[in-house]
Formats: structure tokens, sequence, C-alpha cells
């Protein structure tokens, strides 16, 4: 979202406010909040209990005591607009909060598809309490109108994580430098994120992905641990077993500049990341999808999918591998180019804040 933030900060009709919560504040992740603090105000952080294993019912009053100080901040703030982006459980927090005590509420990346564990579902829900869409694609748009959200508040965007990563991807020697590594060789990026909420399958899964990756042959294994949904403790606890391999990088969290320089040299992204579906295709990088945290979202022809099956994984990436020469993708992004962060801005800034605005009738 940085290109929509610096659009918003430097447009002359709009107040740029920021708050904080969720990942950003567990140590466990890489603490992020530092990251946004060195580049924006925070205006203010809501606590998210972290540090404890994750589990649905953890996630449900997490939620719960997050819309709670959420609605409190909005109050404080005197927030006219609150601005959320896809399915996070933060994100629902947010928009319950400002729906509820009457702000309007603007959704970036609404009417994609993505299974996940309750992705699908927060998805959907955000977009029946925003007042404002903003749809990466066409199709997403077209989704938005058949869920009965009126044409007038539907603006086809684009999608903020493609805005300019070309020029913003740290380079090679940046990212190697960063990472402790002298050269990083041909690696593959791993990043997986839990499909349940079963730490033990997913620990499982994490083992049956690694052990098929580490047969292709690839220089090295780069790693970035898995967000907090509920069974990602499984996949922290067989990270922290690879981490001792020599061939095996992990990372809690590389900021964003590293980590589009980590995609854009991998010769393959494999896991589940929403970054292998959108921002990916500007590098040309490929990617193989795995299990069904992704299914349904829109993709170009850079991804390939498959199940949790060793067999299938292993074929696919030798595919990719080459015998040690990497494939790249030609495949063009289904997300747009530049300038999403701009409309963005662009639409905020024209707004009326009214009652036609605030009281949503269903369009069917």
């Amino acid at each position: 979202m940085r290109t929509a933030l610096d659009a918003i900060a430097r447009h002359p009709r709009l107040q740029l406010q920021i708050v904080v919560t969720g990942m950003h504040l567990d140590r466990a992740r890489g603490r992020t909040l530092d990251a946004v603090r060195n580049e924006f105000l925070i205006d203010a952080i809501v606590p998210w209990a972290s540090g404890r294993p994750a589990t649905p019912l953890l996630a449900a009053q997490q939620t719960g005591r997050a819309i709670a100080a959420l609605a409190g901040v909005f109050s404080r703030l005197k927030s006219d607009i609150v601005l959320v982006t896809g399915d996070r459980v933060e994100a629902f927090a947010a928009a319950v909060a400002a729906h509820l005590s009457q702000r309007i509420v603007a959704h970036v990346h609404g009417g994609d598809r993505a299974q996940g564990q309750v992705d699908d579902s927060l998805r959907h829900a955000i977009t029946k309490l925003a007042h404002v869409h903003f749809p990466a694609t066409e199709a997403s748009a077209r989704r938005l109108a058949r869920l009965g959200e009126q044409s007038w508040r539907i603006h086809q965007v684009g999608s903020p994580g493609v805005d300019g990563i070309v020029k913003q991807a740290a380079t090679s020697r940046q990212v190697a430098d960063a990472l402790g590594m002298r050269h990083l060789g041909r690696y593959a990026l791993l990043v997986l994120h839990p499909a349940s909420a079963d730490d033990d399958l997913e620990e499982q899964r994490a083992d049956l992905v690694l052990t098929a990756v580490r047969r292709v042959g690839f220089d090295r294994i780069v790693i970035v641990s898995p967000n907090n949904d509920p069974g990602s403790a499984g996949i922290l606890r067989r990270w922290r077993r690879a981490a001792k391999q020599p061939d095996v990088l992990v990372r809690a969290n590389v900021v964003r500049p590293l980590f589009l320089g980590l995609l854009r040299d991998a010769a393959v992204l494999v896991g589940n990341s929403s970054s292998g579906i959108i921002e990916a295709a500007s590098f040309h990088t490929p990617v193989l999808d795995i299990g069904p945290r992704q299914a349904g979202r829109q993709r170009g022809g850079n991804v390939r999918h498959c199940e949790y099956d060793s067999r299938q994984i292993e074929r696919h990436l030798r595919i990719i591998w080459n015998g040690g020469r990497p494939r790249r993708s030609r495949a063009a992004s289904v997300y747009g180019g530049d300038g999403a962060g701009r409309r963005i801005a662009s639409v905020l800034a024209g707004l009326k804040v009214d009652d036609r605005l605030r009281f949503k009738l269903i369009g069917y």
C-alpha cells in the first residue's frame, strides 16, 4: 500500500492517518511496526496479542478486542474514511469498527477470490461493509457488481502491490549483503502460510514441501516465515529446524524492497503466498502455488499449481529448474501496471461524504 499512502499524503485535499495493529506488532514476524515508522507518522497503535500459538478461538477474541479499540481510535482521530486492504482479520476488524460508527469504508482488492482459511468469507464480508471499492482487475470489479454493489461505488484501479515495484526492488548486491551472504546463487524462495488450523498437519506439509524442494538441486533455499494464521506454529517449528542446514536461509521478515529483490532474482517462488499471484509476474518469476490457500484467485501464466504431493511438487520444480538453467516466464501481469496508488488517492479526494455514500442499499 506504500504508493497509495504516499499519494494520499501528498494530496492537498487529504490528510493521511495511519493505525498499526496485527502482525506489524509481532516480534516473531519481524515487528514491521518499525519499518512503517521509518517511512510514515503513526497516529495510533492498537494492541494485538502475540507470543501465543494462534488458534481459531484466539483469532476471534483478538478480532473482537481490536474492533472495540479501533472504533475508539477512529473517534479520537475524527477519521472520515477508513481505507483497508484485502481479507485479513485486521482489515475485517477495522471495517466493522468504521462501518458501525458510520464512517466511510474504502476497500482495496475487493472482489478477488482466495480460499485461505477464512479469507474468502472475510473479503466478501468487508465488501458488504465497504462504501467504496478499489478492485484490482476487471473480473473482480464484475464480481463486486454481482454481489449487489452499485456501479458508482466501484473503481477499478489495479493493484497497489505492483506500483513501481521494479524500481522499488533492492539490487542483488543489497539483498545478499542484507542477508549476510556474499552470493545467493540460483535459489528457490519459499513462502508458505497455513492452509488449516492444525499445527501438526502444517508442520508435516512444511516438511513435505521443503524435502521436495531440496531434492531438485537449487544452490540455496531462502525461506520467509509465515503469517500469524492458526496453524503457523507448526510451520515455524519446521523452519527452525531447517535453519540449521547450510543450504537453507530462514528470515522472520524482510523489508519490502529486499523481498522484491529476492522475488525478482529467485529461480522460483514456492508456497502459497499472494505475492506469487500478484507481484511475481512483474518480474517474470515462475511460481509454484501449492494447496488450496489461493484457490480461485485470478493468476497469470507464470503460475503453476499442485497439491501437497511431493512427486507433483518435484516434477513441476524440475521443469522450472531445467537442469540448472532456470526458465523464466514471459506472461504479463493481470493486476495492471503503475498508477493504482494515484488513482486511489484521486477517488478518495473526490468523495462527497454524505448520506448517499454512507447508507447502502443492495443493487438488486
